[in-house]
């Protein structure tokens, strides 16, 4: 029996999440994974803000500048799920919207972290960049904010 492509792939990204989470997890104990060392190629975010290497504060995770084509990126990600969202309703819109925010910060230089901390900065990034975008996200998945949708 065919099951509909959206349903294995849905399935495939959120179990490829629930893996970068169990990774970032692992990476924030009392060795935690080296930054900046990634092999990736797509690391276009960077940093605005950087820590003395070894001293711990208990101020706010630094903010991390985004560069426009990352942000062009998300808007691209988001602009043809909104269908789906729309006809999936927005139970299955914002899992899918998960995946698709983590996949997104995980291509641009495993910032999962960093948006888990910070996610607002999925709202500023798409009202800059994609104000129209942003907004049919929010009627599609029933939310106030893009942040409010985000349980990673």
């Amino acid at each position: 029996m065919a099951q509909p492509g959206w349903i294995s792939r849905s399935t495939l990204v959120v179990a490829g999440v629930f893996a970068a989470a169990a990774l970032t997890a692992c990476g924030s104990g009392s060795n935690p994974a080296p930054t900046g060392s990634s092999s990736s190629t797509t690391g276009s975010a960077t940093a605005s803000a950087t820590a003395a290497p070894g001293k711990t504060t208990g101020a706010a995770p630094t903010t991390l500048e985004i560069s426009d084509a990352s942000a062009a990126q998300l808007c691209d990600m988001i602009r043809p799920e909104l269908s789906n969202w729309r006809v999936q309703g927005p139970t299955l819109g914002r899992i899918g919207y998960n995946a698709l925010v983590h996949e997104w910060a995980l291509r641009n230089g495993g910032i999962n972290g960093h948006v888990l901390a910070d996610k607002a900065m999925i709202d500023r990034i798409t009202t800059k960049s994609c104000a129209d975008v942003r907004q049919q996200a929010l009627e599609a998945l029933e939310l106030t904010d893009l942040a409010s949708g985000l349980a990673f």
